[in-house]
């Protein structure tokens, strides 16, 4: 208490709002997020305010008081918000809510501070810190959410199946806060997450995806991943993905199972890229296994042409996650050259074949190369040792050969404008050839990547083309 006491005192925001709570005689209180973060020394840059009264009108007075005049009152739902010192603040009232099957959005009258504290959605936001002076500082907790904060466990204040059933979207943000926090799931919710998985058909897509990045942007991904695939949820929400899991095994032949898989590459990207695009290309890097998964006789299982359908799967998954369309050349890339880089181990492979992928991968090629040595989930050490040397190796030769012929954001020197005025031609199909003819002989190391040498090759071929 006398910790939270101080920071209040040492918070100008703060102790403004205490002042004005004892002035107008009203009960505020801070709850939810920011006091569980206190608690686990996480920043926070938002601030919920809870007040026994009107929680719009005190948040006016409280506006004036620090001269803000941008101020959002919504006074349907008894809720405001505005921006002070690049904190967001948010303002309710106590109140009580009531749901109808067919919408997450309640029905909202005035209540009391246990009516609201009941009405949250896990025992770890139920936490509640006096502003008023004669109670400053002391911590509420009606619902044991700090032994559950040390407990590291997401529990919910009241029955889950009724938490859950009022308001799905709930099933998924326990999922988020469990990876972002790293804590367990209670397994009365994790089974009432099980239940009522068709309840998330009321969400809004929208919804559900921005969840779904949040837990894609965790620090270990695979706790968020591993709870939607048990409970069944990522059956409704991204079944490709849920279709990955299991272990099938023919003779001595087995394969392991890709979700799994799939979770140890995700969290190898996390620990070192925040790049929440390369986390979801780590994600769906193996998607179209199930699609190509065969077995063959002495050989075992194959996935052949895996990464070239993943590629193609992309554009319909963007569109029905709404995911945004200006990312998606970028996961498809990834997809469809995932497979590349290793194959550029042995020491035969020609300058041309390194030239091709680094054009290829284009200003992704670091990215590229980041999700290959996350691909590496093998238990044996030598053997990680062992492939983690060979992209050492494939990273030498495509600096060197990159260094060497410039290629980065590579096209043919001589630009289309200048090949329709040496050739005589009008915008058409015999430009393009020319200038992929000129692109190709520099891939293949017949004339360096400059202007004079693909000239001189342009006025060579240039007749042959036309003819």
């Amino acid at each position: 208490m006398t910790d939270f006491i101080n920071h209040i005192k040492s918070n100008y925001t703060l102790s403004v709002c205490s002042e004005l709570a004892d002035r107008l005689g009203l009960n505020v209180f801070i709850v939810g997020g920011y006091v569980r973060d206190s608690l686990l020394n996480r920043s926070r840059s938002e601030i919920d305010f809870l007040i026994e009264g009107d929680g719009t009108a005190f948040a006016e007075e409280f506006a004036r008081a620090l001269n803000v005049k941008d101020i959002v009152v919504y006074k349907n739902f008894g809720t405001a918000h505005f921006i002070y010192d690049k904190t967001s603040l948010e303002f309710v009232g106590a109140r009580k809510e009531s749901y109808t099957k067919s919408s997450r959005n309640p029905e909202i009258s005035s209540g009391s501070f246990e009516e609201d504290i009941r009405r949250r959605d896990f025992t770890i936001n139920t936490l509640a810190i006096s502003l008023n002076k004669n109670s400053l500082g002391k911590l509420i907790d009606l619902f044991d959410g700090l032994k559950d904060i040390e407990n590291k466990i997401i529990r919910t204040p009241i029955d889950s199946m009724i938490t859950f059933n009022d308001d799905p979207l709930r099933i998924l943000r326990a999922f988020r806060f469990a990876s972002q926090l790293e804590f367990s799931v209670a397994d009365e919710l994790l089974d009432a997450a099980n239940k009522l998985t068709d309840r998330l058909k009321i969400i809004s897509q929208e919804r559900i995806t921005d969840e779904f990045l949040k837990i894609l942007s965790s620090p270990r991904p695979s706790i968020g991943l591993k709870l939607l695939y048990d409970s069944e949820v990522m059956n409704v929400i991204f079944p490709e993905i849920s279709r990955l899991g299991g272990v099938e095994q023919r003779q001595d032949f087995h394969h392991k199972d890709v979700f799994l898989h799939t979770c140890q590459v995700v969290d190898n990207v996390a620990e070192v890229s925040g790049n929440i695009w390369l986390r979801f290309s780590a994600l769906v890097h193996d998607i179209a296994k199930p699609l190509t998964k065969k077995f063959i006789e002495g050989t075992g299982w194959t996935f052949h042409g895996h990464d070239e359908i993943g590629a193609r799967m992309m554009k319909n998954i963007f569109r029905k996650m709404k995911l945004p369309m200006t990312r998606l050349h970028y996961v498809e890339k990834l997809i469809r050259l995932h497979l590349r880089p290793i194959a550029l181990v042995d020491e035969s492979v020609t300058d041309s074949a390194i030239r091709r992928l680094v054009v290829a991968a284009g200003d992704d090629l670091d990215d590229l190369l980041t999700l290959c040595r996350a691909d590496i989930t093998s238990k044996n050490q030598n053997k990680v040792f062992r492939y983690l040397s060979n992209y050492d190796m494939v990273m030498k030769r495509v600096k060197e050969v990159e260094e060497k012929d410039k290629l980065r954001a590579f096209q043919s020197p001589v630009r289309g404008d200048e090949i329709m005025s040496i050739c005589g031609l009008k915008p058409s199909k015999k430009v393009g050839e020319i200038k992929s003819a000129i692109e190709e002989a520099i891939l293949e190391g017949e004339i360096g990547n400059n202007y004079d040498e693909a000239l001189e090759y342009l006025y060579k071929i240039k007749d042959k083309i036309l003819n």
